[in-house]
């Protein structure tokens, strides 16, 4: 019997794994694509809280609906400031460059009607205006103004003092703003005519150098309006109103003395409009407490530098203490900090001994005049006190807050010296 082996097991043939179809290769990113991605983190910055005495003043003269225009040279920052104020106030920004504009862009550009005898010719707004009354709202920047024809800024005189262009009117919500460059940096620049010059307020735009370096590394300072309390609000009306009505009462010449020179008509000078201009801005700065540094900015910007300082010294003057008050309580009359008003307030006290002499009013002079220089600089002691001493009479005995200043000038000579003999030479 055959036997047989047993089969041998064929052998298996390992199975093929498939292989996935190759995906097709991810196109490359466009070129402009990677450039806007880049353009995009450049553009990537934030803003925080600064103070910043131009950009303030900026702030609250639109705040006060007041035209303004900005002075600098070319590249300082004036397009990208009005940028960031328009962001921070939430303005829509309308850019009109005012140099490639023709008058009737501002005035209107006629339409003949059906019958314009009849009915007349309207003058049509352009569309950036028709914009503007649309939303209601809306930051308008005049750039490139010094380069602006007379022509163009005759006609840009309606649009700045009376809101219209064409047939339309402005709204209430709208601000004017203008930027220009001094003519010897302007592109074919003019002088700014005197009657557009006397409708803005004036603001030289300048650079401070750690705004900048820390602007471009990513961090803008941010326009923000500063508070207006409405508690202060009369009293910031009334304040403005007695400190120009009083220096127009006692400065006539001053109401309207239209520049000479036709550069500085171009600029900031006295009018009864830019004096109403300068009231509203006291009044502004005033009720949202501003420092004297942004009130000079705007009050100089609105009227010239020699008015505008006359002003402050005016506004200095009102906001002194009565002289009558620290002779009552020289130990204990609050004092100045400023160092120039303390002077004014020390030099107000001499005079009224001046005006009044009296023994026990000397006597307290001279405390006041003590406590000044232990309080304070020694040096603004120098000049009044000095002038005090010479009006000692022969009977008034030298007090011992004389000693006391001793340091700061040798008064005690002054004051102890004999009186002039009549007679003698």
């Amino acid at each position: 019997m055959r036997t047989h082996a047993p089969a041998r097991p064929a052998p298996t043939t390992p199975l093929a794994v498939p292989t996935p179809p190759a995906s097709p290769a991810a196109p490359a990113p466009a070129p402009l694509a990677v450039a806007a991605d880049l353009l995009a983190l450049l553009g990537d910055t934030r803003t925080e809280p600064r103070a910043d005495d131009q950009l303030e003043a900026l702030t609250l003269a639109v705040a006060a609906d007041l035209p303004v225009l900005l002075w600098g040279e070319p590249g300082i920052g004036k397009t990208a400031a009005l940028t960031r104020l328009a962001e921070e106030l939430d303005l829509p920004l309308t850019t009109v460059i005012a140099s490639v504009h023709e008058p009737t862009d501002f005035s209107g550009l006629p339409v003949l009607g059906d019958d314009p005898a009849a009915r007349g010719v309207t003058m049509a707004p352009p569309d950036w205006a028709v914009r503007l009354v649309r939303d209601g709202r809306g930051l308008l920047f005049l750039d490139e103004l010094s380069t602006a024809p007379p022509a163009v800024q005759a006609a840009l005189l309606r649009l700045v003092l009376e809101r219209r262009v064409g047939t339309l009117t402005l709204p209430p919500g709208v601000r004017i703003v203008a930027a220009a460059n001094p003519r010897a940096s302007a592109a074919d620049g003019w002088e700014l005519s005197a009657p557009l010059a006397n409708r803005f307020v004036h603001l030289r735009w300048t650079h401070a150098h750690e705004v900048v370096v820390r602007g471009l590394g990513g961090t803008w300072p941010r326009a923000v309006l500063p508070g207006l309390d409405p508690l202060r609000l009369p009293g910031a009306v009334e304040h403005a109103r007695r400190a120009v009505c009083g220096l127009l009462d006692a400065r006539p010449p001053l109401v309207h003395r239209l520049p000479a020179d036709e550069t500085r008509r171009g600029g900031p000078w006295p009018s009864p409009r830019s004096w109403d201009m300068a009231l509203r801005l006291v009044a502004f700065a005033t009720a949202a407490g501003s420092s004297r540094e942004v009130l000079s900015l705007l009050v100089r910007g609105t009227v010239g530098d020699g008015p505008g300082f006359e002003l402050l010294a005016w506004l200095d003057r009102m906001d002194l203490p009565d002289p009558e008050d620290l002779l009552a309580d020289p130990a204990g009359a609050p004092l100045p900090e400023r160092g120039d008003r303390r002077q004014a307030a020390l030099e107000g006290v001499v005079a009224a001994v001046r005006e009044r002499p009296a023994r026990d009013r000397w006597d307290a002079a001279w405390t006041l005049l003590a406590r000044a220089a232990e309080t304070g600089p020694p040096d603004l002691v120098v000049v009044p006190a000095t002038t005090l001493a010479a009006l000692r009479r022969d009977d008034w005995n030298v007090p011992a807050a004389i000693e006391r200043l001793a340091g700061a000038v040798d008064l005690s000579r002054r004051a102890v010296r004999p009186a002039p003999t009549r007679g003698r030479r």
